[in-house]
């Protein structure tokens, strides 16, 4: 189990100008990931070191995001102005986290600009829709080369994350420890005022450390 990417529902600007807004924040040139099939969404992707990213993602006008519970939970980050959506968790065997939950995980997809197809499944969207501080999990069907954080430039990489929630409600949801994904990352645990959720998010980069 390790943090694998955060996700920034994108502002009422639009996907491309949040990406350079964020990107230019960070010194730093998101790509086009593609389209989510599935899940009615599409996303740009900035990757980082040690196998994590940073995607922004929009909402499409398509039946599938009024469907899919991703699609519903972008629309609905987007339509409060857009920031921060959540985080996910990677797992080698979702079964056992299928099995913890009581659900099955469903399968996603995204096809990049070039053609190429990346597969996973996933599970836990509906946790992070009621309660924004959940992680949501996925397991990725591809090798480690098809990984959105493949040919990250190592002088970006997450510093901290500032958390609006209860390490012991996110320590319970992941069946283990909430320490154990994010143990090379800071973590500062705010009481939350209002939404609970991921507040905001530091990088590393050549420039100094940005809070995001």
């Amino acid at each position: 189990m390790r943090l694998d990417h955060l996700s920034f529902a994108a502002g009422p600007d639009g996907l491309a100008a949040t990406a350079e807004r964020i990107g230019s924040q960070l010194g730093a040139t998101f790509v086009d990931g593609g389209v989510h099939p599935r899940f009615g969404t599409r996303n740009m992707t900035l990757p980082l070191a040690d196998r994590t990213y940073i995607e922004v993602v929009e909402v499409l006008d398509h039946p599938a995001s009024d469907k899919a519970p991703f699609g519903q939970a972008v629309r609905a980050r987007s339509a409060l102005g857009g920031g921060w959506l959540g985080w996910v968790v990677a797992v080698d065997d979702i079964a056992v986290v299928e099995k913890r939950l009581g659900r099955e995980a469903v399968a996603g997809s995204r096809h990049r600009p070039d053609g190429t197809q990346l597969r996973w499944r996933q599970i836990g969207v509906n946790g992070l829709i009621s309660d924004p501080q959940l992680p949501f999990f996925v397991q990725w069907e591809d090798g480690a080369g098809e990984h959105p954080s493949t040919g990250a430039d190592e002088a970006f990489s997450l510093a901290a994350l500032e958390i609006a929630g209860d390490p012991q409600r996110v320590s319970e949801w992941l069946g283990e420890t909430v320490e154990a994904p994010l143990e090379d990352i800071k973590v500062e645990w705010v009481a939350p005022n209002g939404m609970p959720g991921v507040l905001a998010v530091q990088v590393q980069t050549p420039g100094g450390l940005v809070r995001i």
